[in-house]
């Protein structure tokens, strides 16, 4: 009860050497249930090998742990029932499948979780989302007047794209913050705000202490997240999960594209029921989003070109990525990753703004992605490519199939299936990934745990 601040504690002593006590606050800590033996660990992947059987320790509980059984208590001393909570993916799913790292795993695995993310939350005629989750109506939307979205890193990024799929579809305003300076901003939110906290792991410190003070200020609150029985999965009125399956690596990736698919779907949702679409068009960009896996696998046919530019560009110190509007978005999670995991500085700009200062960086060989997916803003990011080639640099542009007019600009091409505007972010992003990877691996840094990162932030 004295004890400040945010912790998981185990405690052993010489006395009584048949039992661990343990204890927790914001940060995670779960149980693991065997049969004559019992486990205390961060989280379920430490010890699916051992049991599937779990309980999640909530705040304020205190459990004494012996090989024989789990008693768990409040601070005021009292039983607590608690219920078991089974995983329900086995130990394979937490190994590396034959695959050199898990990150590679994990990349090659999008397509499987971007589908398994969407089932069940199609209609069976294709024409409308099910968010049986949610069961939100045209009165609650209407009781709403804006949204905040609150997060940090990958899942940030993740956030910019889903405010730009509602503000598109739904025509609702949406803000959008780091989770590490929104408390300290004063948010302007009430019980008119609905605040989306995004969270791989369910247990980000700064996202959770941000859900809460949303949560005080009367906010509604609805998380999306991987992980079942997270802290910030409690917390929340509501919770949309993305099933992406255990991602191992610290770089996030499959995490990262579900995200994207829940909101894209959180959108089409909102659309439906408040008529900001016509059925058509819905129905249009529901069908781009079932085609979606097959999408993505085609862009894991020809990764050659890839290992041939890490080779080239892979011991450049610095490198940028611009795009326009989604593609942005996007150019911030591609340098996040390249600089999370190769160590090389890495930088995303909106390419209008090049002018306005950063092209003074731009010199011979300088290393530039140039996002250039959407169709309406094709021709003014060729613009920009022919800015930043006059000044030396070395441009690998990403495009559709069918933009083959970026050939003639750029230094190199790499091309996504023809698609939907909105659907592009969950496929520029692909190639990025692993282009990150291959140059991390020529590099021979440590790809799935790179130095001074972890895979949940419990820290603020």
């Amino acid at each position: 009860n004295r004890i400040e601040g945010s912790y998981s504690l185990v405690f052993l002593s010489e006395e009584q050497p048949d039992r661990l006590i343990c204890a927790k606050k914001d940060n995670p800590l779960v149980i693991g249930l065997g049969k004559g033996e019992n486990f205390i660990a961060s989280d379920i992947p430490a010890i699916i090998s051992k049991t599937r059987k779990t309980y999640i320790l909530n705040d304020g509980e205190v459990a004494v742990v012996r090989a024989d059984g789990v008693e768990v208590r409040n601070l005021q001393g009292e039983r607590v029932d608690k219920k078991v909570f089974e995983v329900n993916w086995n130990a394979e799913a937490a190994e590396k499948g034959g695959y050199e790292h898990f990150m590679l795993k994990e990349i090659h695995e999008q397509p499987k979780a971007i589908r398994d993310t969407m089932s069940q939350r199609i209609a069976k005629d294709g024409k409308t989302i099910v968010m049986e989750e949610l069961k939100w109506d045209k009165d609650f939307l209407d009781s709403v007047n804006k949204i905040a979205v609150v997060a940090c890193g990958t899942a940030y990024h993740a956030g910019l794209v889903g405010k730009s799929y509602i503000e598109k579809l739904v025509r609702m305003p949406v803000e959008i913050d780091v989770a590490s300076e929104f408390r300290y901003k004063d948010p302007i939110i009430d019980e008119k705000t609905l605040t989306i906290v995004v969270s791989q792991s369910g247990e980000t410190s700064d996202t959770l202490a941000a859900l809460k003070e949303a949560g005080r200020r009367g906010s509604r609150t609805l998380a999306i997240t991987n992980v079942v029985g997270s802290s910030i999965a409690r917390e929340a009125d509501q919770v949309i999960y993305t099933w992406a399956g255990p991602e191992i690596a610290v770089a996030s990736t499959k995490a990262y594209t579900t995200q994207l698919v829940a909101f894209f779907m959180l959108a089409l949702y909102m659309a439906e029921i408040m008529g900001t679409q016509p059925a058509e068009r819905i129905t249009q960009l529901i069908d781009a989003l079932r085609r979606l896996p097959d999408d993505v696998g085609r862009t894991f046919e020809d990764v050659d070109p890839l290992k041939t530019f890490a080779r080239q560009y892979g011991f450049n110190e610095d490198a940028f990525f611009i795009g326009r509007s989604l593609d942005y978005n996007v150019a911030m999670e591609g340098s996040l990753k390249l600089k999370e995991i190769s160590y090389i500085h890495a930088e995303a700009y909106a390419a209008g703004e090049l002018k306005h200062g950063t092209i003074a960086l731009v010199e011979d060989d300088t290393l530039i992605f140039a996002l250039a997916s959407q169709d309406f803003l094709f021709e003014k990011m060729l613009s920009n490519i022919e800015e930043v080639k006059t000044r030396g640099a070395r441009v690998v542009g990403i495009a559709k199939k069918s933009q083959n007019a970026i050939q003639s600009k750029a230094d190199e091409v790499i091309f996504i299936p023809d698609c939907a505007d909105e659907i592009t972010p969950l496929l520029t992003v692909v190639p990025l990934q692993l282009f990150a990877y291959y140059v991390a691996k020529r590099r021979g840094t440590n790809v799935d745990k790179p130095k001074n990162l972890a895979k949940s932030v419990t820290v603020e």
